[in-house]
């Protein structure tokens, strides 16, 4: 069998405090299914926590609606730390999570109704309605126009999208996101400045190339139709060097940490990610337990260093009081999970959305 990517499963998020980010990204963008809340060691991390085993609290979190996850990562061990330089829109890593929303305009009348910190007008950017807010904590957040819904009907909100990437060589970027994970198909390829983010960029005009890409192939695997079709934006500065936003940090600090991909046939991927010469820096190998969930991880890094995180789930949480848990290696892993798995699952919802 052939590796498989199912979507994206989760965007992580550094953060100093687990509960309150949670808290309002379950209010405003109804992140309220968890799947997992747990604290323990990170100890497989090491090439990326300065070669010690660092102690945090983890929250994944997904939206019934749809969409990929959170993962809400906070280190109990050490004070996270921001950025080195004030963060620039187009600088390497990731920038921005993109949350789908069915209606971005009545989304954004809800965020101005919630007093939140709204950075630019709904518009039309290369095909997609969308706009730009930013979290409490200093975090860029964007509300696009969903591509599928894994629930027809139901809260505005949905889960992750995509995301925005900082990068320095666009033509090896758009390659190496094409041929290891299938985003295969240019949705738009601009040059220029542009309006929606000129307050971002504090009223400077940039100069910037922005290509967004998406996957021509139907998903397949256990979670495919929850978490959807998805699409990645690059963004390369024209005008300027940029920074890496991780530069002199830890993985885990303060922002946007990683990407994750839910995949089938880790050993595969493995064979193929080094091929391309992105080999895995991090590797579970067997079965890693995370308290309420099981599964092997992995980490490669992109042409410029940004973290992309793999997890081939084994042993998932479906009511957890009941002790009730489902083991996805004993069942056909191109197929995606029954709806009333995921109805199980949204029993355990923390609701305190609105939006």
């Amino acid at each position: 069998m052939q590796y498989n990517i199912s979507g994206i499963q989760q965007i992580g998020l550094g953060n100093a405090s687990v509960y309150n980010t949670w808290e309002w990204y379950r209010k405003h963008f109804s992140m309220d299914m968890p799947v997992f809340d747990e604290a323990a060691e990170a100890g497989l991390m090491l090439p990326y926590t300065d070669g010690k085993p660092q102690a945090r609290h983890a929250v994944l979190a997904l939206n019934y609606n749809g969409g990929g996850g959170m993962e809400i990562w906070q280190y109990t061990s050490r004070t996270p730390v921001g950025p080195k330089n004030p963060l620039q829109f187009g600088d390497l890593g990731i920038a921005v999570a993109k949350f789908k929303a069915r209606d971005v305009e009545e989304h954004y009348q809800y965020a101005k109704s919630a007093g939140l910190d709204i950075l630019s007008d709904v518009s039309f950017v290369n095909g997609v309605k969308h706009y730009f807010l930013r979290d409490p904590y200093n975090n860029l957040v964007e509300v696009a126009e969903g591509l599928d819904w894994y629930k027809p009907s139901g809260s505005n909100c949905g889960g992750v999208l995509g995301v925005t990437m900082g990068v320095s060589d666009m033509n090896l970027s758009v390659e190496f996101y094409k041929s290891l994970l299938g985003y295969d198909v240019v949705l738009s390829d601009s040059s220029g400045t542009f309006d929606d983010l000129k307050q971002i960029d504090g009223g400077e005009s940039r100069q910037y190339r922005r290509v967004l890409l998406t996957h021509n192939k139907t998903r397949t695997g256990p979670f495919s139709k929850m978490l959807g079709k998805t699409m990645i934006e690059l963004v390369q500065c024209l005008d300027r060097k940029p920074n890496h936003i991780f530069e002199g940090r830890l993985w885990g600090d303060l922002g946007y940490i990683h990407l994750c991909f839910d995949v089938q046939n880790m050993q595969d991927l493995k064979e193929s990610s080094t091929m391309i010469g992105h080999p895995f820096t991090v590797d579970s190998a067997e079965s890693f337990d995370m308290g309420e969930a099981a599964g092997r991880f992995a980490y490669i890094e992109d042409p410029d260093g940004t973290l992309i995180e793999f997890v081939e789930a084994h042993k998932i949480p479906i009511i957890k009081k009941l002790g009730w848990y489902l083991d996805l290696r004993k069942r056909d892993q191109t197929q995606s999970l029954p709806n009333y798995f995921f109805a199980a699952m949204a029993l355990g919802r923390k609701k305190s959305s609105v939006a």
